[in-house]
């Protein structure tokens, strides 16, 4: 058995200038965790495969093609490959989510 406390996972470098922590990374799905602080946001972007989201804390927005929704602890949002998607956390407290690719992704992420 394998347990990785989320804090000791280092933070993984993105275009998104945010927290990102890579979790779970195998052939066959890839697990980030999402840190977002007051007033920050992901660029909108494309990712060649499925991705859900799963709220653990706060209230945020998720863009995914031309709907926005706002979201709060405990959802999960479904986002289809190859469809322009993004977290924003438009509030004043943290938002964190968990992000889920299934399959793993092997081809690059596009920013829009």
């Amino acid at each position: 058995m394998e347990i990785l406390d989320v804090r000791s996972a280092p933070e993984k470098p993105n275009p998104h200038n945010v927290s990102v922590r890579k979790l779970y990374d195998t052939e066959h799905a890839q697990v980030m965790h999402i840190e977002l602080k007051p007033g920050e946001k992901m660029k909108k972007h494309i990712t060649p495969v499925d991705v859900f989201f799963y709220v653990l804390e706060g209230t945020g927005s998720v863009e995914v093609g031309d709907e926005k929704a706002e979201v709060s602890r405990d959802m999960l949002i479904e986002s289809p490959a190859k469809i322009p998607h993004r977290l924003l956390n438009e509030g004043d407290s943290l938002f964190r989510v968990l992000v889920v690719k299934v399959p793993r992704q092997t081809d690059e992420t596009k920013l829009l």
